[in-house]
């Protein structure tokens, strides 16, 4: 029997009526059915599913528009189907007020209970005493095996100069984690998160992510709030990590963008 209509039937007690075309699953595969019962639902596949339903349940729990999790069954998780329109302005106002709700429910300390992953480049997320020994160890330092020798040691002098960019003790808030344009999905209510990678730690990283390709729509900056003094410099600093991901899956096109956050760190 096909796996995943096994799924369907075991998880939730349906079967699959069509499969229809959709965008996405870069690092998943992901697919959209028309169940038998009545309705579309979307399926996803991989390894890490599991964690994924987790942090999609984390956002929602948070008051923070996600799809609703239906079912899981082994490496299969499914989601509830969204329609997709173009955001207006009053939405991106709602989405910084929720992205600042996400950010303001604090954890226990920087990090999360599990580790994940981007496909082949491991994402560790145990737990660190201060935020500058975090995103040192955790979010820097691990890429240097990976990297030519002149761009590891930038990455590593900017590892060791954290404690004088990064705020030692920032608020432990929700981050989705993985927060580029491509991972919000906009609905006729709300601007909903989806593919999350969540961690606790400073919620500047998601707005640097935010603005790597682009960046959001007018009324975004007011819905969230003013940053504080110095954001500029952190923006580099955050935006060097999603920087040496991109380096690691897609190779050395992505050097010069990583240089140039370097750059702006003063490294």
């Amino acid at each position: 029997m096909d796996t995943v209509r096994q799924a369907v039937r075991e998880a939730l007690h349906d079967d699959i009526a069509r499969r229809l075309p959709l965008h996405g699953g870069d690092l998943s595969e992901v697919m959209l059915f028309e169940l038998a019962g009545g309705g579309p639902v979307v399926a996803k596949r991989g390894a890490m599913v599991g964690r994924e339903a987790r942090m999609l349940e984390a956002i929602a729990a948070a008051g923070v528009p996600a799809p609703k999790v239906l079912g899981l069954w082994g490496d299969v998780l499914f989601i509830e189907a969204l329609e997709e329109v173009r955001p207006g302005p009053d939405l991106w106002a709602r989405f910084g007020e929720d992205l600042a709700r996400l950010h303001a429910t604090r954890g226990g300390g920087y990090g999360w209970p599990e580790d994940y992953a981007f496909g082949p480049v491991a994402i560790p997320n145990a737990t660190a005493e201060d935020w500058p020994g975090f995103w040192a160890e955790r979010r820097l330092l691990p890429f240097l095996p990976h990297l030519p020798a002149a761009l590891a040691r930038r990455v590593d002098g900017l590892a060791r100069r954290l404690p004088e960019l990064l705020p030692a003790q920032p608020v432990p808030g929700l981050l989705h984690g993985d927060l580029w344009t491509g991972n919000l999905l906009t609905t006729a209510r709300a601007i909903y998160l989806i593919d999350p990678a969540c961690y606790h730690g400073d919620g500047e990283v998601d707005l640097a992510m935010l603005h790597l390709f682009g960046g959001p729509g007018p009324g975004f900056e007011e819905g969230y709030g003013a940053l504080a003094p110095g954001w500029k410099t952190r923006r580099a600093v955050y935006s060097l990590f999603p920087a040496l991901v991109h380096v690691r899956l897609f190779g050395a096109g992505y050097h010069a963008m990583a240089e140039r956050f370097l750059t702006a760190a003063g490294s």
